[in-house]
């Protein structure tokens, strides 16, 4: 290091604060604003939208829209950037191909915003009624590309991926007719009432522009539709697609199971605000998932091909439909504040994201027990995994669960290497926590008379047939608290919303009358999250989790595996001088208390072999029951009357 004498640093001290000057650079362009915003105003005439999905082979979309022109001069045409669900900007724009925009057969001229790659200005000629588009939407054509609406027997219309509409209106006040045509031979799914249907081409009731994108079409050459319940003022079916005739084959106790599932939401929510409701699962393994997408009157499902045929080794996937069904009520009919906008392009606050997702995952997991589902053995050892995953999460001592609800907009189509460090989504799982301790904590003081489905029933739901979305904010949800059981809930959901240590973290399983342990032994739920997730989990002894070829998936932050050099990625060659298999490793940390394990590995193209510093052996998390205690845990988990 070169040392400077006093007279050079105050010479460059004086330069420096003339290279400081104000004005001495550029400044910023300004800039008209070029989306004009959105008022809730009435939109003159009907949008026009006719889709064709028969391109099957490349994967194309191809979407004619005649567009009624409100005035002459200036448009703006917007594609959606931010879709339902998502809580992020999610939407691709580079799938949008081919555009052209015309007025009476003559073409007209766009210019794309060069600050928001979304807006499109075109100026409209004086006595031009409507602007004609014509363009492509260049569905992915693998994982690596993103979520695919096409395979050679299912099609889904995402209708927010296949329009443009004009700028300056609420997207509930722009009325849509939409026509889509389907592949010869294709069947659809959805809820949007059809005005003809005449071959292949489906022509659709006249909808907002807000409804039609909440209602997907999904279209199969195997479709099967289900009754799951008896109202038939707002009936509720189960649509199956699948690319093999014999993947729709279900037993009469699974849709017994499905039905329940219905009722009991209906019994902890109310009754239904949509007019119908279509349980859409497409049965296919080229599609995104397994997951769900929520909208008001359907939901949208992907699980594996055998799902029905081998349900036994799906118990982890048995929540998802009842998850996705209470956001028909958390998340569409009653929405957070923040996370509602008036159209698809305007940025959403997601600092709810703990009620939206976290209280309906909690739901989630206690409807499928209500509904038989899965027993209420293996719930409890969900809610063990919640409670290990959630304590392991090393990463809360930087970044808080309040701050874990912007992950939407962190970390969406971003990979994340240490996500017990990082954390990533964590208002799910950590979320069933938060609500479980409310729930207990209800109980306790109400001598089990009243329980979080209370607090529910009176935030989200409403009469029958109402189907005005509302919004809700913290305090409208400390008020549905209070009017359960009066209580500084405000300070309760602060301490554990913004805590960067676990005290209290799990209370709600003490108070429920158990406590987590870790034994050596896997629970049935636990191997099928291993299978699940395609490798061997020792995340709570070593902290590794390994494929079958010795491929690290995770590696715990600062855990054993760490310490002794593992990335995630690098390959395990050797454990214990034995060429490497999933076994060997498992058995070398069952006896690490004896005996070091020695792991040889492959990392960015080095070999290195390195002992690991553990000494205790296998871990696997389970619940406990804590005998002299109410257990107020099965209780919750019980059908309602």
């Amino acid at each position: 290091m070169k040392t400077l004498g006093s007279a050079a640093v105050a010479l460059l001290l004086m330069a420096g604060s003339a290279w400081a000057q104000p004005g001495a650079g550029p400044q910023p362009v300004t800039l008209a604003p070029f989306v004009p915003a959105p008022q809730d105003r009435p939109f003159d005439g009907t949008i026009r939208l006719d889709v064709d999905a028969t391109d099957t082979v490349h994967r194309v979309f191809t979407v004619h829209e005649t567009i009624p022109v409100q005035q002459a001069g200036r448009m703006v045409l917007l594609y959606p950037e931010y879709e339902t669900g998502s809580h992020a900007a999610t939407a691709s724009i580079a799938a949008l191909a081919g555009l052209t925009l015309h007025a009476g057969g003559q073409p007209l001229v766009w210019r794309r915003d060069p600050l928001n790659p979304y807006a499109f200005e075109v100026d409209v000629p004086a006595g031009v009624t409507a602007v004609e588009a014509d363009f492509q939407f260049l569905s992915p054509t693998g994982p690596r590309q993103g979520p695919m609406r096409m395979t050679p027997g299912m099609v889904t219309v995402a209708w927010q991926t296949l329009l443009l509409y004009p700028a300056g209106w609420f997207t509930r006040d722009i009325p849509v007719a939409a026509s889509l045509r389907l592949p010869a031979g294709m069947t659809p799914a959805t809820t949007l009432a059809r005005t003809s249907g005449a071959g292949e081409v489906l022509s659709f009731a006249t909808e907002t522009l807000e409804d039609l994108v909440d209602s997907p079409v999904y279209a199969g050459r195997h479709v099967r539709e289900i009754p799951l319940s008896q109202d038939k003022a707002a009936p509720v079916t189960l649509a199956l697609l699948a690319e093999k005739a014999e993947d729709l084959e279900t037993t009469p106790a699974q849709i017994a199971g499905l039905a329940r599932m219905v009722s009991q939401t209906h019994r902890l929510l109310g009754p239904a605000h949509y007019r119908r409701y279509a349980l859409i699962v497409a049965l296919n393994d080229q599609l995104p998932g397994p997951g769900g997408f929520e909208h008001m009157e359907s939901s949208e499902n992907a699980v594996p091909p055998d799902f029905f045929q081998a349900a036994d080794g799906y118990a982890v996937y048995q929540d998802l439909f009842a998850h996705e069904f209470v956001h028909s009520w958390n998340g569409r009919y009653r929405q957070p504040a923040g996370l509602w906008a008036p159209t698809y392009n305007q940025p959403v606050n997601g600092s709810l994201l703990w009620v939206y997702e976290g209280q309906t995952e909690f739901w989630g997991r206690v409807l499928a027990a209500r509904a038989g589902l899965r027993t209420v053995a293996q719930t409890l050892d969900a809610l063990a995994i919640d409670a290990a995953v959630a304590q392991s999460r090393v990463g809360r001592a930087w970044k808080s669960l309040q701050d874990s609800a912007n992950d939407p907009s962190i970390a969406i189509g971003r990979p994340m290497m240490w996500r017990d460090w990082q954390r990533r989504e964590d208002y799910y799982g950590e979320g069933v926590l938060l609500w479980l301790d409310a729930d207990s904590l209800i109980r306790e003081r109400t001598g089990g008379k009243r329980g979080l489905d209370d607090m529910a029933r009176a935030l989200f739901g409403g009469p029958a047939g109402d189907r005005v979305i509302r919004t809700y904010g913290f305090d409208d949800v400390c008020a549905a608290l209070n009017s359960v059981l009066p209580f500084d809930w405000a300070a309760f959901l602060r301490r554990r919303l913004d805590a960067h240590d676990d005290a209290g973290l799990l209370d709600g399983l003490t108070r429920g009358g158990y406590r987590l342990v870790f034994t050596d032994t896997p629970t049935d739920y636990f191997r099928q999250t291993e299978t699940d997730g395609g490798g061997t989990d020792l995340s709570y002894s070593i902290g590794l989790v390994v494929d079958a070829k010795g491929q690290a998936r995770a590696v715990a932050w600062n855990g054993p595996a760490f310490r002794a050099g593992l990335n995630v990625g690098s390959h395990l060659i050797a454990v214990n001088g034995q060429p490497f298999s999933a076994d060997r490793l498992i058995e070398a940390v069952r006896q690490a208390a004896t005996r070091p394990v020695e792991l040889r590995f492959d990392s960015d193209g080095a070999d290195h072999t390195a002992t690991v510093d553990y000494h205790g052996t296998l871990r696997y998390p389970r619940l406990e029951r804590v005998t002299g205690t109410p257990d107020r845990l099965t209780a919750l988990l019980r059908p309602l009357p």
